[in-house]
């Protein structure tokens, strides 16, 4: 039986996205999702998300990585399925949803393509050395380079998700060199094992690890360049808790079909 997907994208991070809201998508086929995903022998995404209903809320988001796996929160897959709702006519320009992480808003722009995400708050940020780690809604290594361009982030990335400390769990792993006022960025994902163009969780994280690492406090805007596009973060620092962030950055429809 065929199935109706539409494809979105959110600075070059892309998503398979289904409404499933009579929940008809078999969810435990975790290879077919798996074979969806891939960029060759399927639609190709970063992920795939399922549209529910959720009592209280405008809609449940349930995230999958590209290997199949019901998945952590994915910042901007969850500004994606926002664009998605909206397109659907299921919401306006404000939302309220519930995804894996717990509660999240929303507002769109007026023409459906910009949108600003609140993400959980942050209550620690953990040193590995030089390093942060710290969980968005996923779980995120941070690191500070030269020369990001040419920096090899799928070797060096690998050597962090795989090591003992994450192997078991995976972490997702963000490399960064400070760019005008803000910061440029590259993500090795777990879950897709390889470079992403852009990773929302990850640039959330940056964000808020370089305003430990400068001691930055107060009420922060950070630009941050993805390889795919360019996303902004905002949040209040009171102390070592991180509260009313902000996501915000293109989402956009590109295309739908059946398979």
């Amino acid at each position: 039986m065929p199935i109706k997907f539409y494809k979105y994208q959110g600075a070059g991070n892309d998503f398979i996205v289904i409404d499933n809201r009579d929940l008809q998508f078999e969810r435990t086929n975790h290879e077919r999702i798996a074979q969806w995903c891939d960029r060759r022998f399927g639609v190709g995404s970063d992920g795939l998300m399922l549209l529910e209903n959720a009592e209280g809320y405008d809609f449940k988001m349930v995230y999958y990585n590209a290997d199949g796996r019901e998945g952590s929160m994915c910042g901007n897959g969850g500004r994606c399925i926002v664009a998605f709702a909206h397109d659907m006519g299921i919401i306006e320009d404000n939302t309220r949803f519930i995804a894996v992480d717990g509660e999240h808003e929303a507002s769109l722009s007026k023409d459906g393509t910009w949108v600003r995400l609140k993400m959980i708050d942050v209550n620690s940020v953990a040193r590995e050395g030089d390093d942060y780690v710290l969980n968005t809604g996923s779980p995120h290594y941070v690191r500070l380079v030269d020369d990001l361009d040419t920096y090899d982030v799928v070797k060096e990335g690998r050597k962090v998700r795989y090591n003992d400390v994450y192997k078991a769990e995976g972490i997702n792993v963000n490399f960064v060199e400070p760019q005008g006022t803000g910061y440029a960025v590259r993500t090795y994902e777990r879950g897709v094992e390889d470079e992403t163009l852009a990773c929302g969780t990850g640039v959330t994280a940056v964000a808020i690890a370089m305003a430990v690492d400068r001691g930055e406090t107060g009420s922060l805007m950070v630009p941050v360049k993805a390889r795919g596009g360019n996303l902004k973060v905002s949040f209040e620092r009171s102390g070592t808790v991180f509260h009313d962030i902000f996501l915000e950055g293109p989402a956009q429809f590109v295309f739908a079909g059946e398979i």
